[in-house]
């Protein structure tokens, strides 16, 4: 007769940061371990699902068509909160999906810092992830392009996808650079506070907030960006003109929506993303919580 074996039992103790600390650190030697292969194509994937999320974003923030004269409008706060919310679909999909995110991997600095990986194996993984992240938000933009999606609602939705890409474009090397800053170290921490995390919901619940808060004030974050700039500039250069009879625009109403105004707001976002999640979070962190090791 066997002896049976003990009732497993679940734990609700909290997950102390020291701890987050080691789980982000050994994360960070596990990313950097990968092969080139799969961290591709989980790069891939994640800028396919940050992109899900923009066109969640983009679709939730149009006004829709007007019922009338006078027709009641929600205030500027309550649909960027719901624009906010929205976009967070795409970091859950990455988180609990399981993909490689440029932005969040900037928290491989904490397994950097404490010598377990190398300044190639980290610099080697950043440049693999954006370039599959890049490839995988261009490829959504142009799937959402040729699905017309952005002529649902009556056109409203491929005119906020304008709008937002215009205002993006139109932005200053300076409020770019800083702007990323602020949206990565949000973003950095809702991937550190999921090292906290238990389940599944606790992620996800975990995600919301930090996510939500950069999107809803309008912080840069790169990746996105391949996806919000792209899918204007296919509108702006590809759609037909009963569009732009619909939405009562013209292309010429959107003279920052370049190719060349692209690049110019996607290097100090990126530059600004690198600093706010290397720096500002996983630097922090592992000063306060690993530095003695």
């Amino acid at each position: 007769m066997t002896e049976k074996e003990p009732p497993q039992t679940i734990s609700f103790e909290t997950i102390l940061p020291s701890a987050m600390a080691q789980r982000a650190e050994a994360g960070g030697v596990t990313r950097a371990a990968m092969d080139p292969l799969s961290v591709f194509v989980l790069s891939v994937l994640a800028g396919a699902f940050v992109s899900f999320g923009a066109v969640f974003a983009t679709t939730v923030g149009a006004s829709g068509i007007p019922i009338g004269p006078g027709a009641a409008t929600f205030p500027y706060g309550v649909v960027r909160l719901l624009t906010g919310i929205a976009f967070c679909a795409g970091l859950i999909l990455v988180v609990v999906g399981g993909a490689e995110l440029f932005t969040g991997n900037n928290m491989l600095v904490m397994a950097w810092a404490s010598g377990k990986v190398t300044t190639r194996a980290v610099l080697s993984n950043w440049a693999m992830v954006f370039v599959g992240n890049s490839i995988g938000a261009i490829a959504t933009a142009v799937l959402v392009f040729v699905s017309t999606q952005y002529t649902f609602g009556g056109g409203s939705v491929g005119l906020n996808a304008l709008t937002i890409a215009s205002g993006k474009t139109a932005l200053n090397f300076l409020p770019a650079f800083t702007l990323g800053i602020l949206c990565n170290a949000l973003v950095c921490l809702a991937v550190w506070m999921c090292y906290g995390a238990r389940t599944t919901i606790d992620r996800v619940v975990t995600i919301v907030p930090p996510i939500s808060a950069f999107a809803a004030a309008g912080f840069e974050h790169s990746i996105a960006n391949i996806y919000f700039i792209p899918i204007g500039l296919f509108i702006k250069t590809g759609a037909p003109e009963s569009f732009w009879i619909s939405i009562g625009k013209t292309p010429i109403d959107f003279p920052s929506l370049t190719w060349e105004n692209f690049l110019a707001n996607l290097i100090p976002v990126t530059l600004g993303n690198i600093v706010g999640g290397s720096v500002l979070v996983a630097a922090v962190y592992w000063f306060v919580y690993l530095r003695r090791k």
